[in-house]
């Protein structure tokens, strides 16, 4: 899942995580600043679903528009997660190309 909340609060009008922290506060919601800080320029190691609930009444969003579902990152038993993101939608590995850390080719052996 990606967390989306800095994208929808924007969307909402709201620009600034302190104004966001204030609107939750305003409904029963009290978020330190540090925890503010994560939710709004990181993704949440954990989120209370009562939490979510006021979140959402406040941006008047829904749950789709906070968490955006990435399918693609899920490992299938068997499968490395390399594999998986290396091959992509197409289902076709891109040739791998050495480069030097300065992002030019290396000579031919």
């Amino acid at each position: 899942m990606r967390w989306n909340l800095r994208l929808t609060a924007a969307n909402k009008g709201i620009w600034k995580a302190s104004e966001l922290q204030r609107s939750l506060a305003e409904h029963g919601l009290v978020i330190s600043a540090g925890k503010m800080s994560g939710l709004w320029s990181g993704q949440p190691v954990s989120l209370k679903l009562d939490d979510l609930d006021v979140i959402c009444v406040v941006l008047g969003c829904e749950i789709g528009e906070l968490m955006i579902p990435e399918p693609q990152k899920v490992v299938r038993s068997g499968e490395e997660t390399a594999t998986r993101a290396a091959v992509g939608a197409s289902g076709v590995a891109p040739a791998v190309v050495p480069r030097r850390r300065d992002g030019r080719s290396l000579p031919p052996m």
